[in-house]
């Protein structure tokens, strides 16, 4: 223990030395380099420590066939963000730089790569997806002339050999005296499920970009359909400097009946819209987003830990999308970018507390899928809906055939009720109750009553499920399972009362029969025959919270104490967030910290801290881990509670190891919390 502390501890160390407030975090080390994505709910760029590269674009709900034989695979796009640029003919690359620095800014929504080449430049770029043209990219481009120069700058557009029938084309499309040059290629994806259009051209700052005779001349180079490019050479003198920009914008289908077309008015507006005013625009919806944050005062890598966290969060979602969050968001193809109960148990509670905006689009993404949810019902022999374990644009099932978890993890139906309910008890928009919410508890209650079977004794079990501990497949009363559906059902009745619909009464009487096993000392069993295995992750727990099944002290201390060292070492990080957040409610706030903690440190990868989902993973960036972290801080250390009356403050408790924690614009209301020892 005490080795793995002293690696936590030098870990930190060499992330503190780069960085000197809480907002931005910085590094000069490309050592065993895992990036931070910039993302905007729409489209997700992922930077690369090579200069002027970008690894991958990922487009939101957007999914391809993963194979001829396969599931849906969320789409990874055209790459817009690879220049190159060259200085007195030669290529800007890894061997030439120094004092290379990168630096994500999380006010501003941006990341910043900077260094010197040779003794002749001073260049630095900024990436953006640009929040208020949320299909938009824009790399805002600097270099400082240390002695006269020429630079020659290469945009490009490039698709990998997965796309079809591209079509790759310049053009320079002119209204008046307006001219706006246009690099596009369109293409068709794999399996012809979408056309895919991107667009780009060059900005430049200090020349009126509409006038033709006063740009740089632009020359187009068709290297191969799939691999499109555009260019300009320009002198720079000593001391001088070139300030220009790359933007780019992709569309489909999914989104546009015409993504050609769109991608070039995206692309106009960006070039024909002032900088300042452009950027403006993104840096004030970021500050919007920002209107909810968390302040820890006296731990800097905690704070940086937890904006980042948050950072993800808000750039992953959008308030006017009705989209949800896969459990990496925009940040990789991992999972298939499908929607998992990461969102509604994980994700959905602290955006609900900071962000009622973007919480309204992840349920209501439910809800725009419920008809698909109800014909699964009934394909599977049940009543009401019954959500897909692993869902994408269509709302049918979207796990392989081959996982169990497919056609046997149904709390997922439970979670998607309970998060609905919890966003009533926020908002109490009624409004938003009798047209969606409602209409989706009732489906929910409607499926657990008949896929509940009754015993001999009046209880109900609900049998052959897979449970959240997916280590343990095909069980009967799986804990958290049933204390899911027994809260989701409860939830449905407040929700009929609230409205004053009579409720169902096999809903209440389902609720309070059905069963949770036991062991012989009290401590609850996390299925009808367990004995005592391994598990993968939280199960038991999540009964005493998020749940509130299970309420008296004793019994969350016995299970607390019985499950904690069954957890999996390389079991995913929320799983100790969840035990964390319950001794904080407990009092305990040195075992809520060690968990705390635990529960993520172990899975931070450098240079920037970037979450992997398991302590031993490398991908990035595990939102999942990010919700479950910052329900630690908001339930637990924060005190905060939802109930009936809305967010109430229960006995928040403050780590010795810090100052101060203060949860700014939480609820409808924009409260402040402020707490302290």
């Amino acid at each position: 223990m005490k080795f793995y502390w002293s690696l936590l501890l030098c870990f930190n160390v060499v992330l503190l030395s780069a960085q000197n407030d809480g907002w931005h975090i910085s590094t000069t080390n490309k050592a065993n380099y895992t990036g931070i994505v910039v993302a905007n709910g729409r489209i997700g760029v992922l930077p690369s420590e090579k200069p002027f590269k970008t690894k991958q674009i990922i487009l939101n709900n957007v999914y391809e066939k993963a194979s001829q034989l396969g599931v849906s695979k969320i789409l990874e796009g055209m790459n817009f963000g690879n220049l190159d640029i060259s200085i007195d003919d030669e290529m800007v690359d890894e061997t030439n730089i120094y004092n290379w620095k990168q630096t994500l800014n999380m006010k501003a929504g941006s990341f910043t790569t900077s260094f010197k080449f040779k003794d002749k430049a001073t260049i630095s770029y900024t990436f953006y997806a640009l929040r208020n043209v949320p299909y938009s990219s824009y790399i805002d481009i600097k270099v400082e002339a240390l002695q006269s120069l020429k630079i020659k700058a290469i945009g490009k557009i490039e698709s990998n050999d997965l796309y079809k029938n591209p079509i790759s084309t310049f053009r320079i499309l002119k209204d008046l005296e307006t001219t706006m040059p246009i690099l596009q290629t369109v293409a068709n994806t794999e399996f012809g499920r979408h056309t895919v259009a991107t667009s780009a051209t060059f900005i430049w700052h200090d020349i009126n970009s509409t006038r033709e005779h006063q740009r740089p001349e632009l020359h187009h180079n068709k290297v191969s359909d799939l691999d499109n490019q555009l260019s300009f050479e320009k002198s720079i003198k000593k001391n001088n400097t070139l300030e220009f920009a790359w933007t780019a914008a992709q569309c489909t289908t999914q989104d546009f009946d015409d993504p050609q077309n769109e991608s070039e008015r995206f692309v106009i507006f960006n070039l024909l819209t002032p900088k300042s005013d452009l950027l403006k625009q993104h840096f004030d919806l970021w500050a919007n987003l920002w209107e909810g944050d968390i302040i820890i005062e006296g731990d800097l890598q905690t704070q940086q830990d937890v904006r980042l966290a948050l950072y993800h969060l808000y750039a992953f979602g959008r308030g006017d999308s009705n989209l949800s969050i896969a459990p990496m968001g925009l940040s990789s193809q991992n999972y298939n970018g499908h929607i998992f109960w990461d969102t509604e148990l994980w994700m959905y509670p602290p955006i609900l507390l900071l962000n009622q905006d973007i919480a309204r689009s992840l349920v209501n993404y439910r809800s725009d899928r419920i008809k698909k949810a109800q014909e699964k019902a009934i394909n599977f022999g049940y009543k009401g809906a019954m959500f897909p374990w692993e869902s994408d644009d269509t709302g049918e099932e979207a796990t392989p055939a081959w996982a169990l978890t497919g056609t046997f993890e149904h709390h997922i139906t439970a979670d998607v009720g309970i998060a609905f309910w919890n966003y009533y008890r926020v908002t109490k928009d009624k409004k938003w109750l009798i047209e969606r919410g409602y209409p989706m508890l009732k489906e929910v209650a409607d499926y657990w009553v008949s896929r509940s079977t009754k015993n001999a004794d009046n209880t109900y079990s609900i049998k052959n499920v897979v449970g959240a501990n997916e280590d343990a497949p095909n069980v009967n009363d799986n804990a958290f399972t049933n204390g899911s559906a027994i809260t989701a059902l409860k939830y449905a009745v407040l929700a009929a009362n609230e409205l004053n619909i009579p409720a169902n009464p096999m809903w209440q009487d389902v609720a309070d029969h059905i069963k949770i096993h036991k062991f012989p000392d009290g401590t609850t069993m996390e299925h009808s025959k367990y004995a005592g295995e391994n598990i993968k992750q939280a199960d038991v727990n999540l009964l005493a919270f998020p749940l509130n099944v299970i309420n008296d002290k004793e019994t969350i201390i016995k299970d607390l104490k019985y499950y904690e060292p069954k957890i999996r070492i390389d079991g995913p990080t929320m799983g100790k967030s969840a035990l964390a957040a319950i001794y904080a409610r407990l009092g305990d706030a040195n075992n809520a910290y060690r968990l705390f903690k635990e529960s993520y440190v172990p899975n931070k990868r450098p240079p920037f801290g970037a979450l992997s989902e398991t302590a031993t993973g490398h991908e990035p960036y595990f939102a999942t881990g990010a919700g479950g972290m910052l329900q630690t801080i908001l339930f637990g250390f924060g005190g905060l509670h939802l109930t009936d009356e809305g967010i109430v403050q229960k006995q928040p408790i403050l780590p010795k190891e810090w100052k101060s924690l203060t949860l700014k614009g939480i609820g409808v209301d924009k409260k402040t919390y402020s707490i302290t020892h």
